[in-house]
C-alpha cells in the first residue's frame, strides 16, 4: 500500500536530572499518515526523524540567587505599521497607537553573561518586552516665514535675488518633510546693450592635487633634491635606473610635490583669461609634500587560549585576544594605524569542566567571651580593673566577606569559605559587637546552726565499736554559682561518752498515798523506749538501760506546808564548757500555803532552788573539710559511675571524674586525726562528671594571594610583594587543637614581567627639498629655486643594548615617534637673512625687570635697506622676567572641626590613652588657591605647604551624669518578719554636651535602692526570770498570808548562736508582747484549801468558733481543815477570734526591684519577694507557727529579671580621607566617614548625627588645551575657491569653575596634544560668482516639547537649525540642490499650539496663515483639515453690476448703492443713493464710506435697504420714475386742496403707499 507519512513532534517536556547542565528533556515523536492517522515508525523515513531527547540546564531552587532578569528601559514609542490602507483614512485627533519595546534577558549575576530564558522563568515569569503606547499625531515640518528679498545688483544684468526661511521644528511621527527653504527670482534690471556687460573678475584657487614623486629625469637633473636616507647609518640609498622608485626603508620618507589650478572667474560664472585676475604676489601653485603612505600593521598573532574564570555548566562565555604590531608608520595623509589588539567572546570547546563561579556573603567568627570591662570603660575609662566583674558586658566577633565555593551537581550547597575584599559583599554587614551577660557568681548561703543533738553512736548496729558524737547541722539556703569555693561545712560534731541509740522516756503518774488521804506515797512511772529521733521502738532495745519503776512523793495534809512543782529547767547559760565558763541551768519552786501548828514545816529557802551543770561538752568541735573539686579529667581507672542519666540534655563528650581531698579539722586549730570526725558524714572525695567537648581551633582558608601586577614593571622598580591572610573563627578549648601561629603571609611576586626598553634614534636632517624645476617653470610665478620646502630624516628603533629593532616595538614601548619631516626655507636672493637668536640676558632678583635677546643680519642682507627696517625685521626682543611672587586666597567653606588622629595628652573628660580622641582641641581647615603675579593659578604648595589655612577649634566633650558610690545598707526596718534595707547615691556632677542622663533623682538629688529583708521573729525575745515569792502586805495582815503580789525580771535577749543569751535594747523586742512583770498571788493561810497554779489553756480549734470553749484546770493540793469550800479548779471561755484564738496564713510582700550581683552594673538579676507568717490580727509572727500548721507556701518567691545596660554608641575609627572629588580646580571635596559599630542602648550616649566629615581640597590648577574658534575661510592669494580654515590650540590654566577665567601658560604643562582635537586646519571653500552654496546655519530654534492636549509627552524637547541653498545664476538652478537641517535634544522646553489665523475679507478673499501660540507666524504645524476658507462663493454667483458676495453667502450691493430685492429674497439690482456726489454730503455718509468693507452692520443694512446709485455712481432709472411720479402727485395735491378749500366739507386724502427708500449709512452704528 502506497501512502505518504510524516513525523509529528510533541512539545518538549520539563528538564529532569541533576542540577546544572546535566539535565535532559524529551518529547514524543510519532509517524502519521497524510490523512492524519498514526502509523508505525517504520513507515516514516528514519533519516528525517526529529530528535526526541536534548540536553538542558536543570534549574534548582538554590540557583535563585545566581540568575536574574535584566530589563532595559523602554525605548521610544514607535508607530505600528498600519495593516492595510484604511488605517490611513482614519483621522488622527490627539494621538495614535504605537508600540514600545525593551530588551529582557536572563543573566548570570556573577559575570553578567546571557543565559537561556528558561532558567529565569523557573523562578519568575518573563517581564513583558513590548507594551502599547500613544504616539502623538503626525506633525509636519514647521518653518519660519520668509526673510525679505536680498538686494539686486546695480546696473544691467541684475541676476537673481533670494529670500530664505529656517526650520523651526522637524517633521515628527510620520509628518510631511520640510519644504524648500529658499526662493529666488530674477531681478528686474534692464537688459544690457550687446557687448557692454559690466563684469567683475575673481581669482579662483582650486584644491591641492595629490602628492606625486618627481619624474625620474627631474631626479637626475636635480639629484640634490632627492632625499638621502640612512646617510648617518652608512647605508647610502641608491637611486635605481630611470623610472624606478627609490628603495623603501622602515622609516623612509618620500618627498614629492603637489600643484593646484588657478582660474579667473567672471561675475556671471564664466571663465576669463588669467591675465584679467592676476595680481602681485602671484599665488603659490606648487609646493613640496610628503608622499602619503598608510600605516602597515603586521599580521595578527594567533588567538590566545579561551580564558574563562568560572562558569555554571556551559553558560558563561570566555574571552580571547590577539595582537599585531606596527611595521611602518603612516606618512603624510596616509591612513593612521588601526587597533592593535582585539578581544572577542569564545566558548570553551572541549575544555575540562570549569570551577563553579564563587558567590560572596558575609560570614562571622564565633562571639568572643563577654567582657564587662568594655562596658565599664565607656562609663569611666579610669575605672580600676577589678576581678570578678559580672553582669552586662560587650562581646565582639570578626565579620568578613567570604567567597563561597559551591560544589555543583548536588541538591545542597557544600560551602568552603575564604575571606575576600569586603566590597564584593552586598547588603549590610552583620554587627561586630553586641551586649552580653556574664552570670554573677553567687556565694553559698547557709542557715544558722541547729541545736546540738544528743550523744549518738555512729552505728546503732554496733554501738560499742564506734565512738559517740553530738552533732549539729545547717542547711544550704542559696546554692553557689560560678565560684570555685563550694559551701562551708554543714555538720559539726563533738565526741562524747555514754552514746546511746535509744533511751527510756519516763512519764510520772499522780502521787498515790500509801495510807489515808495524805502523807507519804509514791508515783508510778510509765516508761516508753524511744529512739533518738523521737520514735517509739520495741522495749527490748532499751532492755539494757536501767530504769526506775516508782518514785517517792508526798501529799500534803491539811496542816502541812504546800510547795509547788519544780519549774522547768532554765536554758543553759553556755552552749559549751571551757576552762573559764561552764554551762549551768536552774529550776525553782515556791511555797503555796503556810503550815498550821503541828503541821509539816516549809523547806528552807535554799531548798526552793536547784542548779545543775549542762552543755558539758567542750567548746572544741570537729568537722570535715574538703578542698575544691579538681577539673573534670579522663577516668583512667574506671572509678566513675557508668550512669549519665542525670545529665540528660547537656552536650558532653563522655564521663570523667573529679577528685578532692577530705580531712578532719578542729575548730580552734588545724587538721586532726580523722577519728575525731564521724565517718558516717564524711564527704565523698571522688565524683563522676561530664567531660567538656574538645574544641579545636577553626580558621578560614587563606585568602587568595593579592594579585601581582599583570602590566610590566620598569626594570628599576622595587620588588612587588603579595600577601594573604586568614581569620580565626573559633578558639580552641578543653585541650583542642591550638590555633596556628601564622595568620598573615607575605612573599615576593614571581615572574613579574619587566617592561622592555626601546628608544627612538633620530638621524641627520636631509637638505631642503623644493618643487622640481621642471614643474616650477610650467607654472606662473618666479622660477628661482628658493622658498619653502620640506626636509626629512630617518628615525630608527634601538633596543636596550643598542641593536636595531622593529618599529612596532618602539611604537608600543618608546612613546610618540619623533617628527620625520619638517618645513625648511631656502632663502631667495631678495630675502633678509639673520643669525640665530642669542640666549636671553640674565634676570636680576627684582620682579619688575626685563630680559632681551638679539640677532643680526648676515650676508647681503646687511646692505639692503628693507632689511634694516627694525619694525618689520626686529633685531632685539625683550620680555618681562619671570616673577616668583605668589598670593593666596581662601577658597570654599571652613571644614568641620577635625580632631587630629592618634591618642594625645589627656584632657578633662577625655578617654585614656590608646583610644582615638573624639573631642577637645582640634583644627578646622580652609582650602586656598595660590596665584602668581599675573593672576594665574599655580600649585597651592607654592603658597602653603599643606594647601590650607588652619585655625584651632573645640569639639565640646560630653560629660556624663556622675553619682557618688552607694552608701552602706541601712539595718532591716523590721525586727520580726519582712522589712526593707535602703542605700542611696547622690548627685556629684550634672550631664552636659550630650553626656549620659541622670536617673530620676528625688528632691535632695539622691537616688535610692531598697531591698527586702527578713528578720527572724525569735531572733530577739523577752526572757522572763522566776516569780519572786508572794509578798503579803504585812501592815494589813498579821498572819502573813492571803492576797499578795509577786514580781519577776523581764529582759530582751538575742538568741544568736554560739553566744549564750545576750541582753539587747528592749526596742528590738515586740513592745506589744512584753510579759507581765507583776502579778497578784495568793499565799494560802494555814488550814485553808490550797490549789496549784492554773495549767495551760486547752487549745482552740484551727477555725475559731465561739461555741467551742477553752478550758484550764488546777489541782487541790491541800484539803481545808474546815468545811470551807476550795476555790474553783476549772475555768472555761469561748474561742473568740483575735482574742484568745488566732488564725495564721502565709503573706507575700511585693516584688523587689531587680537585684544584681555585687560586681554587676547591669544585666541579668533576680527580683525577690519575701514570705512571712501573719496572724489574723495583722501581727507578723514566727514562721514556725505557719510551718506547724503545714500551710501551702505561695510560689515563686524569686524570678529572673534584666536591668538594661546603658551602652554608649560605639563608632569605628575615622576612615582615611578620600581622594579629592576633583583632580584639579575648585569645588573638590574630601570625605572621611565612620560607621556605627554598636548602637546606643538604655541611657547610653546616643550616636552623633555626623558620621561623615568634609573638607575642601586645595585648589590645584587645571591645565587644558583650549581650542580657539575657526577663522573665516582664507584663500591665500585668491578671491574664491578652495582655502583653509585654521584655529589655535593653546594651553590654559583655570580652576574648573563655571565662571573660570582661563590664562595661557606654557604648552608643556598640558602634556600630550589631544588626538581628537588635533585638527587645527580644515579645507573650506568661498563660493565664486555663479556658484550655488549653502548659507550659514540659522540660529537654534526655541526648545519645543511634543505634547498631547497641552501635556508634555517627553521629558526632553527638540530644537532645530537649518542651512538654505543659494543659487547665484539662473543657469545653475537645476544642477544645484540640497539643504541641511540639524535637530538636537534640549531641556526646559515648552508646549506650543499651532492655530489658524485669518485676515478680514476683502473682495471675497482673505489671507489665512498658521501662528504658533507664542505669536510666531509659521508654515506647517496647523492641521490642514481645519484650515479656514480663503475665498468666498455665492450661489447663484453675483453677476449684477455693483453687487458682491457677502459673508453670509448672499449677494449685496457695494458701498454707495442700495439693494432692490426680488420677492424670493434674491438681489434684483443695485440703485445709487442720491446726493452722494455732493461734496457737502452728510458727514455720516462720508464716514461710512471710509469704513472697512467687512462691517457687519453694513451687510445687515444692505440686506433690506434700497440702493439708489449704480456702481458707476449715476442715478438708477427707477429714481427718475419715482421723482416724476412724486412731481405729479404734488401737482395733484395742490389741485385737490384748491378744490377742497372751495368746498365746505374738506376731505384729507391719505398719501399713496411707497416702498421705503433708505440711505445706506454703510452700517455705521455710531449715529
Amino acid at each position: 500500500m502506497n501512502f505518504t507519512a510524516s513525523e509529528i513532534k510533541g512539545h518538549w517536556g520539563r528538564c529532569i536530572g541533576d542540577c546544572g547542565s546535566g539535565g535532559l528533556r524529551s518529547r514524543a515523536v510519532w509517524c502519521t499518515h497524510a490523512e492524519g492517522w498514526t502509523t508505525f515508525h517504520a513507515n516514516c523515513d528514519q533519516q528525517d526523524k526529529p530528535e526526541s531527547q536534548r540536553r538542558c540546564f536543570k534549574v534548582c531552587d538554590w540557583h535563585l540567587e545566581l540568575f536574574e532578569w535584566e530589563v532595559s528601559g523602554w525605548d521610544r514609542c514607535g508607530l505600528v505599521s498600519a495593516a492595510g490602507a484604511e488605517a490611513g483614512a482614519k483621522l488622527c485627533v490627539t494621538a495614535q497607537h504605537g508600540l514600545q519595546r525593551r530588551s529582557v534577558r536572563c543573566l548570570q549575576k556573577l559575570n553578567r553573561t546571557v543565559v537561556s530564558s528558561e532558567i529565569c522563568e523557573y523562578f519568575s515569569p518573563q517581564p513583558p518586552a513590548e507594551q502599547a503606547c500613544l504616539v502623538p499625531c503626525p506633525r509636519d515640518c514647521v518653518v519660519s516665514q520668509f526673510s525679505g528679498w536680498s538686494p539686486c545688483g546695480t546696473g544691467c544684468a541684475g541676476g537673481l535675488q533670494h529670500r530664505t526661511r529656517a526650520v523651526i521644528a522637524p517633521p515628527l511621527y510620520g509628518g510631511a518633510p520640510c519644504p524648500n527653504l529658499t526662493e529666488s527670482r530674477a531681478c528686474a534690471a534692464p537688459a544690457c546693450p550687446l557687448g557692454e556687460e559690466e563684469h567683475t573678475y575673481s581669482l579662483r584657487l582650486g584644491p591641492w592635487g595629490e602628492c606625486r614623486l618627481p619624474h625620474p629625469k627631474d631626479v637626475e637633473l636635480a639629484g640634490r633634491t632627492m632625499l638621502d636616507l640612512g646617510s648617518d647609518s652608512g647605508e647610502r640609498s641608491t637611486s635605481g635606473p630611470a623610472g624606478s622608485h627609490p628603495h623603501h626603508h622602515a622609516g623612509e620618507v618620500e618627498i614629492g610635490y603637489q600643484t593646484r589650478q588657478v582660474r579667473c572667474v567672471r561675475s556671471d560664472g564664466k571663465h576669463a583669461e588669467l591675465s584679467l585676475c592676476l595680481q602681485d604676489p602671484v599665488p603659490v601653485t606648487s609646493r613640496s609634500c610628503v608622499v602619503p603612505r598608510d600605516c602597515a600593521p603586521s599580521e595578527w598573532s594567533p588567538w590566545s587560549r579561551c580564558r574563562r574564570s568560572c562558569g555554571w555548566g556551559g553558560l558563561a562565555p570566555g574571552l580571547r585576544s590577539r595582537r599585531r604590531s606596527v611595521r611602518s608608520v603612516a606618512l603624510g595623509a596616509g591612513r593612521p594605524c588601526p587597533e592593535l589588539e582585539e578581544k572577542e567572546a569564545c566558548s570553551g570547546g572541549g575544555m575540562a569542566p570549569l570551577q563553579p563561579c564563587p558567590r560572596f556573603a558575609w560570614r562571622t567568627s564565633e562571639w568572643k567571651t563577654c567582657q564587662v570591662s568594655l562596658l565599664l570603660d565607656q562609663q569611666d575609662p579610669h575605672h580600676q580593673k577589678q576581678a570578678g566583674l559580672c553582669g552586662g558586658g560587650i562581646q565582639t566577633r570578626v565579620v568578613y566577606c567570604a567567597q563561597i565555593i559551591v560544589e555543583l551537581g548536588t541538591h545542597q550547597l557544600k560551602e568552603v569559605a575564604r575571606p575576600v575584599d569586603g566590597k564584593l559583599c552586598h547588603g549590610p554587614a552583620p554587627a561586630t559587637s553586641q551586649v552580653c551577660h556574664l552570670p554573677c557568681p553567687a556565694e553559698c548561703a547557709v542557715s544558722s546552726w541547729s541545736p546540738w543533738g544528743p550523744c549518738l553512736p555512729e552505728s546503732c548496729q554496733h554501738p560499742l565499736l564506734f565512738p559517740g558524737f553530738r552533732m549539729r547541722q545547717r542547711q544550704v539556703v542559696v546554692d553557689p554559682v560560678g565560684t570555685l569555693a563550694g559551701c562551708p561545712h554543714l555538720v559539726e560534731s563533738i565526741p562524747c561518752e555514754d552514746a546511746r541509740c535509744h533511751e527510756w522516756l519516763v512519764s510520772e503518774g499522780p502521787c498515790v498515798t500509801d495510807r489515808g488521804k495524805c502523807g507519804p506515797g509514791h508515783r508510778v512511772l510509765q516508761a516508753v523506749c524511744q529512739s533518738r529521733k523521737g520514735e517509739e521502738v520495741p522495749h527490748h532495745l532499751c532492755s539494757e538501760l536501767p530504769r526506775a519503776e516508782a518514785v517517792a512523793c508526798e501529799v500534803p495534809c491539811a496542816r502541812d506546808c504546800v510547795v509547788s512543782e519544780w519549774s522547768p529547767w532554765s536554758p543553759c547559760s553556755h552552749s559549751c564548757s571551757s576552762k573559764n565558763a561552764e554551762g549551768t541551768q536552774s529550776r525553782s519552786r515556791s511555797i503555796l500555803a503556810l503550815p498550821a501548828e503541828g503541821g509539816k514545816a516549809c523547806p528552807p529557802e535554799r531548798a526552793l532552788q536547784e542548779q545543775r551543770a549542762c552543755n558539758e561538752q567542750p567548746c572544741v568541735h570537729f568537722f570535715w573539710e574538703a578542698s575544691p573539686w579538681s577539673s573534670c579529667s579522663q577516668d583512667v581507672l574506671g572509678t566513675a559511675l557508668n550512669a549519665t542519666s542525670s545529665w540528660s540534655g547537656e552536650v558532653a563528650c563522655g564521663v570523667g571524674i573529679q577528685t578532692r581531698k577530705v580531712f578532719c579539722r578542729k575548730s580552734s586549730s588545724g587538721q586532726v586525726t580523722p577519728k575525731r570526725c564521724p565517718e558516717s558524714v564524711r564527704p565523698e572525695a571522688v565524683r563522676p562528671c561530664l567531660l567538656p567537648c574538645r574544641k579545636d581551633c577553626v580558621v578560614t582558608l587563606f585568602s587568595e594571594w593579592t594579585p601581582c601586577p599583570t602590566a610590566c614593571q620598569p626594570g628599576n622598580a622595587t620588588a612587588v610583594k603579595q600577601s594573604r591572610y586568614r581569620i580565626i573563627l573559633q578558639d580552641s578549648a578543653n585541650g583542642g587543637q591550638a590555633c596556628p601561629d601564622t595568620l598573615y603571609e607575605e612573599r615576593e611576586c614571581e615572574d613579574v614581567p619587566i617592561c622592555p626598553v626601546y628608544r627612538w634614534k633620530s638621524h641627520r636632517w636631509s637638505p631642503c627639498v623644493l618643487v622640481p624645476e621642471s614643474v616650477r617653470q610650467g607654472l606662473p610665478g618666479a622660477a628661482e629655486a628658493c622658498g619653502h620646502g620640506l626636509q626629512s630624516r630617518a628615525v630608527t628603533c634601538l633596543s636596550e643594548q643598542g641593536g636595531s629593532a622593529a618599529v612596532g616595538d618602539c611604537v608600543r614601548w618608546a612613546g610618540a615617534m619623533p617628527a620625520l619631516v619638517q618645513e625648511c626655507l631656502v632663502p631667495c636672493k631678495d630675502d633678509c637673512t639673520f643669525t640665530p637668536w642669542s640666549k636671553f640676558t640674565a634676570c636680576s632678583s627684582d620682579c619688575n625687570t626685563t630680559r632681551s635677546r638679539r640677532r643680526s643680519l648676515t650676508g647681503r642682507s646687511r646692505k639692503r635697506d628693507k632689511c634694516q627696517n627694525t619694525e618689520v625685521y626686529p633685531q632685539v626682543e625683550t620680555e618681562p622676567c619671570p616673577c616668583e611672587v605668589f598670593t593666596s586666597q581662601p577658597h570654599g567653606n571652613w571644614s568641620d572641626c577635625i580632631i587630629r588622629g592618634g591618642p594625645s595628652q589627656l584632657q578633662l573628660g577625655m578617654p585614656s590613652q590608646g583610644v582615638p580622641r573624639e573631642c577637645g582641641q582640634g583644627v578646622r581647615l580652609r582650602a586656598i588657591a595660590c596665584y602668581d603675579k599675573t593672576g594665574r593659578l599655580v600649585e597651592p604648595s607654592r603658597c602653603s605647604s599643606s594647601g590650607y589655612i588652619e585655625e584651632p577649634c573645640m569639639v565640646p566633650c560630653p560629660f556624663d551624669c556622675k553619682l557618688s558610690d552607694w552608701s552602706s545598707w541601712s539595718p532591716c526596718s523590721s525586727s520580726c518578719g519582712p522589712g526593707v534595707r535602703v542605700r542611696s547615691k547622690w548627685l556629684k556632677e550634672k550631664p552636659y554636651n550630650g553626656g549620659r542622663p541622670c536617673p530620676k533623682l528625688d528632691l535632695r538629688n539622691q537616688v535610692h535602692e531598697a531591698v527586702p529583708c527578713y528578720s527572724e521573729c525569735n531572733q530577739y525575745s523577752w526572757e522572763v526570770g522566776p516569780w519572786s515569792p508572794c509578798e503579803i502586805n504585812s501592815e494589813q495582815n498579821s498572819l502573813h498570808c492571803g492576797e499578795g503580789i509577786q514580781t519577776r525580771k523581764v529582759r530582751c535577749v538575742s538568741t544568736a548562736e554560739d553566744h549564750g543569751v545576750e541582753t539587747v535594747p528592749s526596742a528590738l523586742c515586740n513592745e506589744a508582747e512584753v510579759p507581765e512583770t507583776v502579778q497578784k498571788c495568793s499565799l494560802y493561810c494555814p488550814s485553808e484549801c490550797a490549789v496549784s497554779d492554773w495549767g495551760q489553756w486547752s487549745p482552740c480549734p484551727q477555725v475559731c468558733d465561739p461555741n467551742i470553749m477553752q478550758t484550764r484546770t488546777r489541782q487541790v493540793l491541800r484539803s481545808p481543815v474546815s468545811s470551807k469550800p476550795c476555790p474553783e479548779v476549772s475555768q472555761m471561755k469561748p474561742c473568740i477570734l483575735n482574742q484568745n484564738c488566732f488564725q495564721y496564713q502565709y503573706n507575700l510582700t511585693g516584688w523587689s526591684g531587680c537585684q544584681l550581683g555585687a560586681n554587676a552594673t547591669c544585666g541579668h538579676g533576680e527580683r525577690r519577694r519575701l514570705l512571712s507568717c501573719r496572724r489574723s490580727d495583722g501581727a507578723t509572727v514566727s514562721m514556725q507557727l505557719c510551718q506547724q500548721l503545714h500551710l501551702e507556701k505561695p510560689v515563686p518567691t524569686s524570678s529572673r529579671c534584666v536591668v538594661g545596660c546603658a551602652v554608649d554608641c560605639q563608632l569605628s575609627p575615622w576612615s582615611a580621607w578620600s581622594q579629592c572629588s576633583h583632580t584639579c580646580g575648585a569645588g573638590g571635596q574630601m570625605v572621611r566617614g565612620r560607621s556605627v559599630v554598636l548602637r546606643a542602648a538604655g541611657e547610653g550616649r546616643p550616636c552623633p548625627e555626623q558620621l561623615t566629615q568634609h573638607r575642601s581640597c586645595p585648589v590645584k590648577p587645571c591645565y587644558s588645551w583650549l581650542l580657539g574658534p575657526w577663522s573665516p575661510c582664507t584663500i591665500q592669494g585668491g578671491q574664491c575657491g578652495d582655502g583653509l580654515q585654521v584655529r589655535n590650540l593653546t594651553c590654559v590654566v583655570h580652576d574648573a569653575s563655571v565662571s573660570a577665567a582661563s590664562k595661557p601658560v606654557e604648552n608643556a604643562l598640558c602634556g600630550e596634544l589631544p588626538s581628537k582635537e588635533s585638527v587645527l586646519q580644515l579645507p573650506c571653500s568661498v563660493p565664486c560668482p555663479g556658484d550655488c552654496h549653502l548659507t550659514e546655519w540659522s540660529e537654534w530654534s526655541s526648545c519645543e516639547l511634543t505634547c498631547i492636549s497641552g501635556r508634555s509627552f517627553e521629558t526632553s524637547g527638540r530644537q532645530s537649525r537649518s542651512r538654505a541653498l543659494l543659487v547665484q545664476s539662473a543657469e545653475n538652478r537645476d544642477s544645484c540642490s540640497g539643504q541641511d537641517v540639524e535637530t538636537r535634544p534640549c531641556s526646559g522646553g515648552k508646549c506650543y499650539e499651532y492655530l489658524w489665523q485669518t485676515s478680514p475679507w476683502r473682495d471675497n478673499v482673505r489671507t489665512v496663515w498658521c501662528q504658533r501660540s507664542d505669536g510666531v507666524n509659521v508654515t506647517g504645524g496647523c492641521p490642514l483639515r481645519t484650515k479656514p476658507a480663503e475665498v468666498q462663493h455665492c450661489s447663484p454667483a453675483c453677476r449684477k453690476p455693483f453687487s458682491y458676495c457677502t459673508q453670509r453667502g448672499v449677494c449685496g450691493c457695494e458701498r454707495g448703492y442700495t439693494e432692490v430685492m426680488r420677492s424670493n429674497g434674491f438681489l434684483d439690482y443695485c440703485v445709487k443713493v442720491p446726493g452722494l456726489e455732493d461734496k457737502k454730503a452728510d458727514v455720516k455718509n462720508i464716514a461710512g464710506k471710509n469704513k472697512p468693507v467687512n462691517s457687519k452692520m453694513h451687510d445687515i443694512f444692505k440686506g433690506w435697504s434700497i440702493q439708489p446709485f449704480n456702481p458707476d455712481g449715476k442715478l438708477k432709472i427707477w429714481v427718475y420714475g419715482v421723482s416724476a411720479g412724486g412731481f405729479f402727485i404734488i401737482i395733484f395735491l395742490i389741485f385737490t386742496s384748491y378744490l377742497m378749500c372751495k368746498k365746505t366739507k374738506q376731505h384729507q386724502s391719505p398719501p399713496p403707499q411707497q416702498k421705503p427708500l433708505t440711505l445706506a449709512y454703510d452700517g455705521d452704528i455710531d449715529m
